[in-house]
């Protein structure tokens, strides 16, 4: 499937409790079969009863780690799309947990980008979920300040050696 047609039809769930991020993801992804969610109990009750390909969460408002361990049990990848919660520590908590990319909610007009990267990864069987940081690192540099990731060094170096995506994989996924 070509990387254009990765989106068509994919089943995807977004959860925030801003109804004009919903709105603004609908919008985006209008390729996709697209259910919301703008609560953590609605978003709950459709994790554990529906099939998703993906599922975009919010961290704050909506329990956002506890959908990420929910989702991950029906072995749905997510993507964690925040603006409250931007820091550095949730950032850490999202990769620990298992969620496939971090991204701020004012990059939100690429959230197709990290979208299509997740599927085709997991459609070529690419689990590791490092890319996305290749791509936001600087932001994050400029956001949270110089030697921002000196307070857990050693999660960096296991993130570095772990998530990071090979060339030859990120050639896979292209």
């Amino acid at each position: 499937m070509a990387e254009n047609d990765i989106l068509k039809g994919k089943k995807i769930l977004a959860v925030d409790d801003e109804s004009d991020v919903l709105d603004t993801l609908k919008e985006m992804l209008d390729e996709c079969d697209m259910e919301t969610a703008d609560t953590y109990e609605f978003a709950k009750e459709l994790l554990e009863s529906r099939v998703y390909d993906a599922a975009i969460l919010d961290i704050m408002g909506v329990r956002g780690f506890d959908l990420l361990k929910i989702a991950l049990k029906k072995k749905i990848p997510a993507l964690m799309l925040t603006a409250h919660g931007l820091n550095p520590e949730n950032l850490v908590d999202s990769v620990k947990l298992g969620a496939k990319s971090y991204i701020p909610k004012d990059k939100i007009s690429d959230i197709d980008f990290y979208l299509k990267e997740i599927l085709i990864a997991r459609e070529k069987g690419i689990e590791k979920s490092g890319n996305w940081f290749a791509r936001l690192g600087s932001y994050f540099d400029d956001r949270f300040g110089h030697g921002w990731k000196n307070k857990d060094k050693k999660f960096w170096k296991e993130f570095d050696e772990t998530y990071k995506v090979s060339k030859d994989e990120l050639q896979r996924i292209l």
